[in-house]
């Protein structure tokens, strides 16, 4: 069995996963901004221009986020490495996380610390737990100073509760910490009728980044930008001009057309809204058959809320993956991998127990007929009146519930199907 020191080849910061993609072809409209702009060899000034500021400003302003300075970036992880080195110290993080997130503290050798979620939902810290590690760190000389969470989260497809999320917030503002609120998902929202999100910005505007990878529900992730919002004060205007010194320093500018496209997705016009209105209705749907296959095979797993992906723990089948040679979270991630023809990144990865058999399976590959499916066959799910009876993405998930059900039937001993 291996060790978190020798996990086959893939350091924490040379491996990470796949974005969750969302195996559709690109929008036309958006295809089209980006095309008329392709003649602008340029790149934006440091922290964005006038005009994708001016759409950044407005999408917050529609959320009802506090009015603080806004910054862009080719991707929320230059953000996030700004704000880390802008704000100094130590690092806590919730456990499992987005597996982007604890490799921009390490590569400024900053220590990062995990804290449990509740088990009603993954993306915000237990507040008691916070609590505890905040002090325990303390009393051993170091120095927390960010917490990063995420109310819609990654890799558990959750969405943390306001009155968590609210405890969390305060106990974070008891112990003097900032709060980085990773919002990527927060408009792939399952059901919003019965799923509600509040920011933590919304709570406590003073001490909250709010942090957004246009990738998560308005552009595709080969095209990196991303906005951040800062407190409505002087210490969030300080804050802001540091991470405009890590930005330059970083020269991290968004290419002029990808700017130009950004701007109008965060704009939302008409067609903007639409895709993403269909787009979250079919991977909700994909999402909520491939965990009714994850749980009648004997698995656990919360039920999906929001984003393209669900977070399973294969710890009841344990027997069963042994004896497939399957002990720890990297040999789960390379037979399921294997198996399904698609990335199932282990657990690990989020930085979740090695020896815990989690994993996260994500919907765009489904969607897409496989990890190498093109985006004819997204296309087809997106327009189907019952995207579940598409033809491959049956089979995809036919193909999953394959999977999972010859570990139940091994568990019970019964022969292979």
């Amino acid at each position: 069995m291996r060790t978190e020191e020798e996990p086959r080849g893939h350091g924490p910061v040379r491996f990470g996963p796949p974005f969750p993609g969302d195996g559709l072809p690109v929008l036309p409209e958006l295809s089209a901004v980006l095309a008329a702009a392709a003649g602008r060899g340029g790149e934006e000034p440091v922290g964005g221009a006038p005009a994708l500021l001016d759409a950044a400003h407005g999408y917050g302003d529609r959320r009802g986020l506090p009015p603080g300075p806004v910054a862009a970036a080719p991707g929320a992880g230059a953000l996030l490495l700004a704000l880390t080195a802008a704000l100094g110290g130590d690092v806590i993080v919730p456990r499992p996380c987005a597996a982007w997130w604890e490799p921009y503290a390490r590569l400024l050798g900053r220590p990062v610390f995990h804290v449990p979620t509740p088990a009603e939902s993954g993306g915000v810290p237990d507040p008691y737990a916070l609590l505890e590690t905040v002090r325990r760190v303390r009393a051993e000389g170091g120095a927390p100073r960010l917490l990063v969470l995420s109310v819609a989260d990654d890799p558990t497809g959750t969405v943390a509760p306001p009155e968590p999320l609210r405890e969390t917030v305060e106990a974070a503002a008891a112990e003097g910490l900032h709060l980085v609120s990773d919002e990527t998902w927060r408009d792939t929202v399952h059901d919003p009728h019965a799923t509600v999100l509040l920011s933590p910005a919304e709570m406590l505007p003073e001490r909250v980044t709010v942090v957004t990878d246009l990738a998560g529900a308005l552009l595709p992730p080969g095209w990196p930008a991303a906005v951040a919002r800062f407190p409505p004060s002087a210490a969030g205007s300080g804050l802001h001009a540091r991470v405009l010194d890590v930005l330059t320093a970083l020269k991290a500018r968004i290419a002029a057309p990808v700017a130009v496209a950004a701007g109008y997705a965060l704009a939302e016009p008409e067609p903007v809204t639409t895709r993403r209105a269909a787009t979250v209705r079919l991977h909700a749907r994909v999402a909520a058959a491939a965990h009714a296959a994850v749980v009648a095979a004997g698995a656990t797993a919360r039920p999906p809320q929001a984003g393209r992906h669900l977070y399973a723990d294969l710890g009841p089948l344990r027997d069963a993956l042994a004896a497939r040679g399957v002990d720890d979270a990297q040999d789960l991630e390379d037979h399921l991998t294997a198996r399904l023809g698609m990335p199932a990144p282990g657990g690990h990865r989020f930085g979740d127990d090695l020896q815990a058999l989690r994993v996260r399976l994500s919907t765009g590959p489904l969607v897409a007929g496989g990890a190498d499916g093109g985006t004819r066959a997204g296309a087809e799910s997106l327009a189907a009146p019952d995207p579940l009876r598409v033809p491959h993405l049956r089979r995809a998930l036919t193909a999953l519930s394959t999977v999972f059900d010859e570990l139940r039937d091994a568990r019970r001993g019964e022969p292979p199907r």
